[in-house]
């Protein structure tokens, strides 16, 4: 990646901080140029977005192994004091050629208030209901955790959860947080999805919980073990009819 002179030390200052994680990239070279900033990680064999774009949409298994490496790489940084702008599929990698490992890339520093995000301009389709506000959440680890959610959505149904050709009516969806959840999705899939994608920020699992909830712990499978945590304190589901656009035209 290339940054430049004036921000790179910014830019890749929560990779210092971090403590080496298998799911999140690692800085292994960094070459100073006249203007730029040449930082290199390690080798990636494509990004999840062009992956579930191709797929259409994962099975559960195998969404349930990538979006848990995805989980815990967000956990790690959040108990760091990490918090991440605009967290979307793209900003995760594999890390081998069997994409069997997801990695977190493109980790980038942010303050922890979304007053100080508001200006951060993330993808209007992973971000949360706050926001799109002049008010509401006080922290970017729950909007970090929101977009967990839209990317877990995307996975497994193969298109955003909100969308509208219309960027008012889009906003409108995201700030009410309705949607619909496909029947043909099992039913802790559903949970799960539901468990995340809440319009109050009090009610999302955090990203830490994420990894205790039976979807995962099964790995995407039809039986799971009894649960770790509070991981079905959220029930109702949250309905509103399915669009065809989104902002690559396509699906995804």
């Amino acid at each position: 990646q290339v940054f430049s002179m004036k921000r790179y030390q910014e830019l890749i200052a929560p990779y210092a901080r971090l403590l080496p994680h298998e799911n999140i990239s690692r800085v292994s070279e960094v070459v100073t140029g006249e203007r730029s900033v040449y930082v290199f990680f390690a080798r990636s064999y494509g990004d999840m977005h062009s992956y579930v774009r191709a797929c259409k949409r994962l099975p559960e298994e195998e969404a349930a192994r990538l979006f848990g490496q995805m989980a815990a790489a967000v956990a790690h940084c959040h108990e760091h004091g990490v918090v991440l702008r605009d967290l979307k599929l793209r900003k995760f990698v594999f890390a081998d050629l069997q994409r069997s490992r997801a990695r977190g890339e493109s980790v980038t520093w942010g303050d922890q208030s979304v007053e100080a995000q508001s200006t951060a301009c993330p993808g209007v389709q992973s971000s949360s209901p706050a926001l799109l506000l002049t008010s509401g959440e006080t922290s970017q680890l729950f909007a970090d955790e929101w977009s967990l959610g839209v990317v877990l959505y995307t996975m497994l149904v193969g298109r955003y959860p909100f969308q509208d050709v219309e960027p008012a009516a889009l906003f409108n969806k995201i700030r009410r947080g309705v949607f619909s959840v496909p029947e043909s999705l099992s039913p802790r899939a559903k949970c799960l999805v539901r468990c995340v994608l809440r319009k109050s920020p009090a009610e999302r699992l955090e990203a830490s919980e994420i990894l205790l909830h039976p979807w995962l712990r099964c790995g995407g499978t039809a039986s799971a073990p009894a649960p770790l945590g509070p991981t079905d304190r959220h029930g109702a589901d949250q309905v509103v009819p399915d669009f065809d656009r989104s902002e690559d035209a396509d699906y995804l």
